[in-house]
């Protein structure tokens, strides 16, 4: 959740970023209202029990029928308590249910606009010219198929459409790619961690990951009340929730290797070729708990690990500031990097960099105690490694004429310089 006070203070602030967002403002107004009922609803509770209160303390001195007229009073304010007390309960179970559901303040350094309005901020590496070489680029799959690496159709006849199996040199690919991205991630300064992948509905809420139609793509397991995670983030935020944080152990920086599971609600048709969009992939993610003040910094550190981790990969990348209309409930502003990917000649996401400032942290109520007393305290997180589009991208990329795949240096130790067909 936002700060209330920006909302009663300078709510043109909060209806310009909606605006940014492409948003209603229509929930600005209906927040201040109800704000403003959850406040009087306290007043009024307030009043009516220091009356009660009042009359408790006459009472005893009190005799006869003074006594009586008392206790009239304390009994007909008993039930004016319990009702304003039940008013007060619901204006302000209504006000946090409505603030819940407003978004982040998209940063005004977020390009406006919708999905394709981003704005790229560097690229890197130039992506190779197969017609110069002399061949015409295989897809990941093909070659993933002659590397005997990716069985897509067991995976489908095993659990569906959407899953795979990462099989032989696949599975060595992805096993060295964790190896080396934790490793990297522990160079970096964050505490390696592996988390559960099944969650309270708390947790989920906590991160904004049931909110904006983004409950449509999670799983729910009804029996247990548990969520599967799509990303480790939810159960990293929620590492440290109902906690108070000393300010001088931040920032505190965990990287975390996890299964993540989607249902790719609305992406119906897009993807379907492969492991590029999946129901199920592993992944490294960093998360961050720091202040808010330093959170801006933070979010650059992220983002320049992340693009130090894709030059070690040697893929040609770009980096794109995501526009405010393309940003989930959490983040104020998001870089995503985007690897270039041959066959569909064009950059793809592979990685993303968001800074969720105090958002997740007001929800999930972790602080920070300083000199200056308790504050809420503010999160970010980045994908370091996801293992399906990385690995798409790193055999796309390094792919030779005869279906041999080259890999970059950094895992040469892992698996050797070249990865070969099986037949």
């Amino acid at each position: 959740m936002i700060d209330p006070r920006i909302l009663r203070d300078d709510p043109e602030a909060v209806r310009a970023a909606q605006r940014r967002r492409g948003e209603p403002t229509e929930i600005v107004d209906k927040l201040i209202a109800a704000d403003e009922k959850r406040r009087s609803s306290i007043a009024a509770f307030e009043a009516v029990r220091g009356e009660q209160n009042k009359l408790g303390k006459l009472i005893p001195k009190a005799q006869g029928d003074e006594k009586a007229e008392l206790l009239t009073r304390t009994k007909a304010l008993s039930a004016q308590v319990k009702d304003a007390e039940a008013a007060q309960t619901e204006a302000a179970d209504a006000f946090e249910l409505l603030m819940k559901s407003l978004p982040n303040l998209a940063s005004a350094e977020a390009p406006e606009g919708g999905e394709d309005d981003f704005v790229v901020l560097d690229t890197v590496g130039t992506p190779r010219d197969f017609t110069a070489e002399g061949f015409e680029p295989r897809d990941h799959l093909e070659l993933g198929q002659m590397l005997g690496a990716i069985d897509t159709e067991r995976g489908a006849k095993v659990s569906g459409a959407r899953f795979y199996f990462l099989t032989g040199i696949g599975a060595q690919l992805e096993l060295a790619l964790t190896q080396l991205a934790m490793s990297k991630a522990a160079e970096w300064g964050f505490t390696p961690m592996i988390p559960p992948a099944l969650v309270k509905p708390s947790a989920m809420e906590g991160t904004g990951y049931l909110g904006q139609g983004s409950g449509d793509d999670v799983y729910y397991l009804e029996k247990d009340d548990l969520y599967l995670v799509g990303t480790s983030e939810v159960a990293l935020a929620a590492f440290h929730s109902d906690e108070i944080l000393a300010a001088d152990s931040l920032p505190r920086r965990y990287a975390a290797f996890s299964p993540c599971y989607r249902r790719e609600a609305g992406s119906y048709g897009k993807d379907t070729r492969g492991i590029f969009r999946v129901h199920w992939f592993d992944k490294v993610e960093m998360f961050v708990y720091t202040t808010l003040e330093e959170s801006y910094a933070e979010h650059e550190r992220i983002l320049s690990w992340e693009k130090a981790w894709l030059d070690g990969l040697e893929l040609p990348y770009r980096v794109i500031d995501v526009a405010s209309g393309d940003l989930g409930l959490s983040a104020i502003r998001k870089f995503d990097c985007e690897a270039w990917i041959p066959s569909q000649g064009r950059y793809r996401e592979v990685s993303s960099a968001s800074n969720t400032t105090e958002f997740q942290a007001r929800r999930l109520d972790i602080r920070v105690r300083g000199e200056g007393g308790t504050t809420p305290a503010a999160t970010l997180n980045g994908t370091l490694c996801a293992m399906t589009r990385t690995i798409v991208a790193l055999l796309e990329n390094g792919q030779q004429a005869d279906g041999s795949v080259r890999l970059p240096a950094a895992l040469h130790p892992f698996l050797g310089e070249v990865l070969r067909p099986i037949a």
